[in-house]
């Protein structure tokens, strides 16, 4: 079974991942597979280097990315430029682990995908799991954890999708408010509902 594992910036979607790992179950991380396609050495990297020029490369040849960020956060057009070169070396990329975890004999593969109701990557997974915590929560997280004041927490999660939002889509909802051990008990009745344990 290919399982969407998703949820919103401070809502605990990592900490359910790394659960689903130390079960044995092969999680793909875009955010991850984002990071290894531009790293030096790849076309990827090459072709935003064409586009963008050296100024979006550090000087050890890796991607500059608050550089980038900044040319893109002002630039729609531009934005859409990078998604192109991106997006396809993402999807080949998780592709290519699909298919290693399937040569291996493995039956279930969670997709770990943080934009995967704003992108509308439904087609790629046959259930989402969503990990949810009310706004409120998230606010106080995201300010414990990167130390940002409110105003910031507030609006980068205000970038995202409300994960209030997202409820109707899922086919599970681990709700994510209280203890890792109520959040373990609540991954673990799923994946037996599901007979993956």
């Amino acid at each position: 079974m290919l399982i969407g594992l998703t949820g919103g910036i401070a809502s605990g979607k990592s900490t359910v991942s790394q659960m689903i790992t130390e079960l044995s179950i092969p999680v793909i991380d875009a955010d991850q597979v984002a990071r290894e396609v531009v790293e030096p050495g790849t076309s990827a990297l090459q072709a935003i280097r064409n586009h963008f020029g050296d100024k979006v490369l550090n000087e050890d040849g890796t991607l500059a990315r608050k550089q980038l960020g900044a040319i893109i956060f002002k630039n729609p057009e531009e934005r859409k430029v990078l998604n192109q070169i991106v997006h396809p070396a993402v999807r080949n990329r998780m592709e290519e682990l699909k298919q290693f975890h399937l040569k291996n004999g493995e039956k279930t593969i969670v997709y770990d995908i943080p934009l995967l109701f704003e992108s509308d990557l439904f087609y790629l997974v046959e259930k989402v799991i969503l990990v949810y915590v009310d706004e409120d929560t998230q606010v106080q997280r995201l300010m414990n954890r990167d130390q940002a004041g409110i105003e910031d927490a507030k609006q980068r999660i205000g970038s995202q999708m409300p994960l209030a939002h997202k409820r109707d889509r899922a086919d599970f909802i681990i709700d994510n408010s209280q203890t890792t051990e109520q959040t373990k008990e609540q991954l673990l009745f799923i994946l037996k509902e599901w007979s993956i344990l």
